[in-house]
């Protein structure tokens, strides 16, 4: 809904969302029968929308449909998945699909369902400044609602005791493409906006497709399908040492359970960091589906003779990168195993390298004297999804909480969907300090870490051993 907010209330809310991504819409969506919370959310964008960029017809999202944005933490929420279809008649045609999984585009509209019937959430606000009010003990948050055309239309401010930060990603691009994308004349974007350039991008004799992750490959197999045999003239290329596919064991997965949230909190930062950059393949590889599809449609352009005229090379990584004569690009390239080097000459350059989590900067800035942070300058996030504050800020029971930006405390699942509905839940109980929705203990089959191991006694200390004396059974 878009009704206006209550600028300038002397009662301070008991919540303040910042951003309606996934995260904060899952949090909106719990917290809707909870009368007792005043809540409200804000977001600059018009409406919700959740990567419209990447949209493909057919592309699906990455876990089955029971992570949508409740049923793990409540199933009886009339804001499931499930729900949606009955509302919409479409229960039966799910069923007889047999799909898991749902498409991205379903997935999206699914959500649009929920934020726009759910109270309290406003669109065309943008959040400028969060900042701690000590004489009142209350966060201040100052925001600015946007007109249709994204101008200031009015300012506000709005108190309150609590604070969720779910600003969620921005597409990343490399130093070495930036200069690419800057510049005008040859299509170069950002996989982020593809479906929005995908006609210009099919216009042009040769394309480059740099990543190789998930994006990359639905990226990659969409233009395949939208050129002619034998006319394809696609380059893919990737960083890493193959077209790897997604660990998707049913072990693989407990990764993304909170039982392995709360044993990769407990580790030591070094560890964490680490485990951040070797865990690459549980969330930056590839649907095995979508390589099948990729190699189907690879196989049946050989069926006439000949190969496609298409070339996919991992292992590579682009060193710089510049336009020649304003209407083709230069990739220099440098492949790592081999450590050779040679240069690409393309047409249009789709940038498939992925999203990173949104500076906090710009939001918190009023906060950072009260912001406690680790080694790397990073904040530190207890295990409730709290920003470590000043004790002068939590002994008033007033918190920030953070969603999908606490991947260096919190593990891999930080930006997981079927994370999002315990996370919330996590999030509402410890603000509510009641167990308002109760929560599992147990999720895995692993034990991820041993149980604290007893003091070891020196061998001198230790007691003699009782000896039993023999008896003879003879």
């Amino acid at each position: 809904m878009n009704t206006p907010p209550h600028f300038g209330t002397d009662t301070p809310r008991d919540l303040v969302g910042i951003g309606i991504g996934p995260c904060n819409l899952s949090l909106a969506a719990l917290a809707h029968p909870l009368a007792e919370l005043d809540a409200v959310f804000y977001e600059q964008r018009p409406r919700f929308d959740w990567h419209p960029g990447l949209l493909i017809d057919g592309a699906r999202i990455q876990v089955p449909f029971l992570a949508d944005l409740v049923t793990l933490a409540d199933p009886t929420s009339p804001w499931t998945f499930l729900n949606y279809l009955r509302t919409h008649h479409r229960l039966y045609p799910f069923y007889f699909a047999e799909r898991f999984h749902m498409q991205r585009a379903e997935y999206d509209t699914y959500c649009r369902w929920v934020a726009d019937q759910l109270p309290g959430l406003h669109f065309r606000h943008q959040v400028d400044a969060v900042r701690w009010n000590p004489e009142h003990d209350v966060f201040e948050v100052d925001h600015t609602q946007l007109d249709t055309h994204g101008e200031a239309e009015a300012l506000g401010r709005t108190h309150t005791r609590n604070v969720v930060l779910g600003i969620g990603t921005e597409p990343y691009i490399p130093d070495a493409l930036r200069p690419l994308v800057d510049a005008p004349g040859v299509p170069v974007v950002h996989a982020a906006d593809y479906l929005t350039h995908r006609d210009t991008l099919l216009t042009a004799g040769h394309i480059t497709v740099v990543g190789s992750g998930q994006s990359g490959a639905e990226v990659f197999l969409d233009l395949l399908r939208h050129r002619p045999t034998g006319h394809e003239q696609l380059h893919w290329i990737g960083r890493t040492d193959a077209f790897a596919p997604m660990e998707y064991s049913k072990l693989g997965l407990e990764h993304f359970t909170p039982d392995y949230t709360r044993y990769f909190h407990a580790l030591p930062e070094n560890t964490r960091d680490r485990l951040t950059t070797a865990q690459w393949q549980l969330h930056k590889g590839i649907d095995a589906t979508t390589l099948a599809a990729i190699h189907d449609e690879l196989y049946h352009r050989t069926l006439g003779g000949g190969w496609p005229d298409t070339v996919l090379t991992p292992g590579v990584r682009v060193r710089t990168a510049g336009r020649i004569a304003t209407t083709k690009i230069e990739l220099h390239l440098e492949h790592i195993q081999q450590n050779t080097r040679t240069r690409l000459t393309t047409d249009a350059v789709v940038l498939a390298t992925g999203h990173r989590e949104r500076s906090l900067d710009r939001i918190l800035v009023g906060l950072d004297p009260y912001i406690r942070r680790d080694n790397s300058e990073r904040p530190r996030v207890d295990e409730h999804f709290r920003l470590v504050l000043d004790p002068s800020v939590t002994a008033t029971g007033c918190n920030i909480y953070l969603q999908n930006a606490e991947r260096h405390t919190h593990g891999v699942g930080a930006p997981d969907l079927g994370l999002a509905a315990w996370r919330a839940a996590t999030i509402l109980n410890t603000l509510t300090g009641k167990e308002t929705y109760p929560l599992p203990t147990r999720t895995a089959f692993t034990t991820f870490g041993l149980e604290r191991p007893q003091p070891r006694v020196p061998a001198a200390r230790q007691a003699a051993p009782t000896l039993t004396p023999l008896v003879d059974r003879r």
